[in-house]
């Protein structure tokens, strides 16, 4: 299981004292504690000691270094503060300030010791400056991130013979959303690449990241090194109501995390996409008082550390997100990175039809108003309606109108699943 979230980690603060004595350069005192989780590090040890400061837990400071002594090294966000110049004993010189702790991940680094401390009786003046440490590596933005295009955009789970003309399809929409999971065989790479049109287009995947279908191989047949979903048994989170071949998974979970991330998205991408369209992240909203896919603390921050690991393993692909659109994961975080940095945009299906949901709506432009944008392109905000058939023209139209109203990236479709007679080619388009 994976450990709580941020606002509970322990603080874990250990002080090393040691004494100064007279003719005698400073003590050496015992090493402080290392930060736990999400925690600060411990502090180095008081005046007089040479104890290095804690390193911080991923996503936390470090500890500042003891007198004359090193700052600890930081989690992602920043390098612990050097110590500062030690004060000479007497008929000693003074001490050297503490070097400060390179900044790790995307951080920058920590500053450095104070440059004086006071001679002792005897001493020398002062104490040389600790130097600052070295920033983390900055986390640039792949420039094939972002959607060129907002729209129009489609949704198709079916094959390519359902989906009808892939070349004419190609040159309506900008944006496809389909299953190229090449166990369930829908779309060869040749047939990826004619929806893609040389670059033209957008292709994303479908990637069930919420609960694991028993119909994809990977449910119990998976490499050497890897869980299947029916094995890991202290993931699931029951069955989902309505859908009895899918069974929630508790997204903290590292070993699910791990095959999402390096054997599902991996397929995905070898079959030529630009990105991937995550499903049942909801879950990261649940809470534990419901039956249907219950989620703690610990798993929903665990869905967002999944896609900040994705994000990681792919970060030229575009990731958009379906449905999750709450606080929770708007103003989330994750390694120290606003969750929402690690998207390309976000889409919400049954905003407008089969009935108005008034909460999604309010969802969307809260993530409007943020103004997000990805390489100077805007974040894509996607709506996906279901009417009933490709041939109630005048239902859609009254969706897209709403939906562009507002500013979002309008498709309107036939149902969610199941779908028959290909994509809803609207004549309004």
């Amino acid at each position: 299981m994976r450990a709580a979230a941020c606002s509970l980690a322990t603080l874990i603060f250990f002080a090393a004292l040691s004494g100064c004595g007279d003719d005698a350069e400073s003590g050496t005192g015992p090493s402080p504690g290392v930060g736990n989780g999400t925690s600060r590090g411990g502090s180095g040890g008081a005046a007089g000691t040479d104890a290095r400061g804690g390193s911080g837990g991923t996503d936390a400071r470090g500890g500042s270094g003891g007198t004359d002594a090193r700052g600890g090294s930081g989690g992602i966000p920043q390098g612990g503060a050097g110590g500062g110049a030690g004060a000479g004993s007497t008929d000693a010189g003074a001490g050297s300030g503490g070097l400060s702790a390179a900044g790790g991940g995307t951080a920058t680094g920590g500053s450095g010791g104070s440059s004086t401390g006071p001679g002792g009786k005897g001493g020398s003046s002062s104490g040389a400056g600790g130097a600052g440490g070295s920033g983390g590596a900055s986390a640039a933005v792949s420039p094939t991130r972002g959607f060129p295009d907002t729209g129009p955009w489609a949704a198709f789970y079916g094959t390519a013979d359902d989906m009808g003309d892939l070349d004419a399809l190609a040159g309506t929409f900008r944006i496809f959303d389909i299953d190229v999971d090449p166990d369930v065989g829908n779309f060869t790479k040749a047939e990826i690449q004619k929806l893609r049109a040389g670059g033209k287009n957008r292709v994303l995947s479908y990637m069930n990241v919420g609960s694991c279908e028993d119909f994809r191989s990977y449910w119990d047949k998976v490499p050497s090194g890897f869980v299947s979903c029916k094995s890991n048994t202290k993931a699931h989170r029951g069955l989902y109501d309505g859908y009895p071949d899918e069974t929630w998974m508790n997204l903290g979970d590292l070993d699910y995390q791990k095959l999402i991330v390096e054997l599902v998205a991996q397929r995905l991408v070898d079959q030529g996409v630009d990105g991937f369209y995550l499903d049942n992240m909801e879950m990261v909203e649940h809470g534990t008082a419901t039956k249907n896919g219950p989620c703690d603390a610990s798993c929903s921050q665990g869905g967002l550390d999944l896609v900040r690991k994705l994000r990681e393993r792919f970060p030229d692909k575009l990731i958009v997100m379906q449905n999750a659109t709450s606080d929770v994961t708007r103003l989330g975080t994750t390694g120290g990175v606003p969750f929402a940095s690690l998207l390309d945009g976000i889409a919400h299906e049954e905003v407008y039809a089969p009935e108005y949901d008034s909460g999604a709506e309010e969802e969307l432009l809260a993530w409007k108003q943020m103004a997000l944008s990805v390489n100077g392109r805007p974040f894509w905000i996607a709506t996906e309606d279901y009417v009933g058939s490709c041939s109630a023209t005048a239902a859609a139209k009254k969706v897209y109108d709403k939906s562009k109203a507002k500013g979002f990236s309008p498709y309107a479709t036939n149902e969610s699943a199941g779908q028959t007679g290909g994509v809803c080619v609207w004549s309004f388009l």
